[in-house]
């Protein structure tokens, strides 16, 4: 079997546009993978592109000699583009090596250690401004029995808050907490936004809440200043998402930054280079929590890794998408009782639909974290994009 050919497709999707990479070979069977890289993603698919080079000719079943060679190769090495350029050819290697081999891509990995996974949402505050409006949405969440939720509740601010916009945005914790009770576990979302004093401060105003986790307080090229806030405070520390291979992890792990782990699938190199960073942190007994914002082809290749990684914590997903995933998509997604159901098709175990892809081209985004829109992530006629099935537990 030989590579002939790489395709790749942006898709928008309202809060940024999705990048999917296709590889065809010439037996017929081809693999898809996404390199969603939100604000960059005309570079990063010129990125794939400048990787045909190792791809065309070859066998896709050698797929650690092409991460190899291409990050070797690169002199100027890491980063997002490079990484998720990586990520997006590195999935759809493994989804081509699962459908030859008729298995899923777990199997390939070491097989299950677990059948479904715990989510927790993000997206269902949208468009909610005040602390009573995210208190309203919340009680979705709290109805249809998701284990978690998570959120910014600090507008637009930038390495410090107000008095006033701390006291609101503490509000508005309190608001969702009492809306969700004790069914629903409280993540507090930083988006890398706060120097450390303003960390420390918040990290210890958050303490009362019993809050799951506070993610990414303070820039994510501070290492040793994550360090620091996360010896300072008593609340649970996430963060990770920005760093994009096992290279930049390493000092990470060495200095104990924070509790639980969040590598992307789409911007750390893929899916071999997320199971070496699970089995790392395992060693050291931390929580893995990849980031899982994005698109379809992202999320089926995280719930294969939720499959056979120990120490997998939670999985992230949207609430809502737009209403054409199930037309540029075939997955087929269950979450039971607050659990994704972990699909058993061949390779990653979904399809895209090229003529569906391109109804919805390119359009460019910017991000929305200090401009005061925060909240507005998902489109007004957004809807589920999986089977909800809540049972009464025995």
């Amino acid at each position: 079997m030989k590579i002939t050919s790489v395709k790749t497709f942006i898709c928008n999707a309202f809060r940024t546009n999705f990048v999917f990479v296709k590889v065809e070979t010439d037996s017929g069977i081809h693999g898809w993978g996404e390199a969603t890289l939100e604000y960059k993603e005309l570079t990063v698919q010129a990125a794939i592109h400048d990787l045909e080079y190792y791809l065309i000719g070859k066998d896709p079943h050698n797929i650690e000699a092409f991460r190899h060679d291409c990050y070797r190769d690169a002199y100027w090495r890491g980063g997002p583009v490079l990484m998720s350029a990586l990520a997006g050819v590195e999935m759809a290697l493994w989804d081509i090596k699962g459908k030859d081999l008729n298995c899923p891509v777990y199997q390939l990995l070491g097989g299950k250690v677990r059948d479904a996974v715990p989510v927790y949402v993000n997206g269902w505050f949208s468009p909610a401004k005040t602390p009573d409006e995210f208190a309203e949405k919340a009680l979705e969440v709290r109805k249809n029995k998701y284990p978690g939720c998570k959120w910014d509740p600090f507008g637009k601010a930038w390495l410090q808050i107000g008095k006033k916009e701390l006291d609101q945005a503490m509000e508005c914790v309190r608001k969702v907490s009492e809306a969700v009770g004790s069914d629903v576990q409280l993540l507090i979302e930083g988006h890398g936004r706060f120097d450390i004093p303003t960390a420390v401060k918040i990290g210890k105003r958050l303490e009362e809440f019993d809050i799951f986790w506070f993610e990414e307080p303070i820039p994510p090229d501070d290492k040793e200043g994550l360090r620091e806030v996360k010896e300072r405070v008593r609340v649970s520390l996430a963060a990770g998402e920005r760093l994009y291979n096992r290279y930049e992890y390493r000092q990470y792990f060495d200095l104990n930054c924070s509790d639980y782990i969040q590598p992307d699938i789409s911007h750390a190199g893929g899916i071999m280079e997320m199971r070496m960073l699970g089995a790392e942190a395992e060693a050291r007994h931390i929580g893995f929590c990849p980031h899982n914002p994005s698109g379809p082809v992202a999320n089926a290749a995280t719930l294969q890794i939720a499959a056979c990684v120990p120490n997998f914590v939670m999985l992230e997903m949207m609430m809502t998408d737009v209403t054409y995933r199930s037309e540029i998509c075939d997955e087929s997604l269950t979450l039971r009782n607050g659990k994704m159901v972990i699909p058993d098709r061949p390779g990653l175990g979904i399809e895209l639909n090229e003529k569906e892809l391109l109804k919805h081209p390119y359009i460019p985004t910017h991000l929305r974290h200090y401009r005061g829109d925060l909240t507005n992530i998902r489109p007004p006629d957004a809807v589920r994009y999986y089977k909800l099935e809540n049972t009464e537990e025995p």
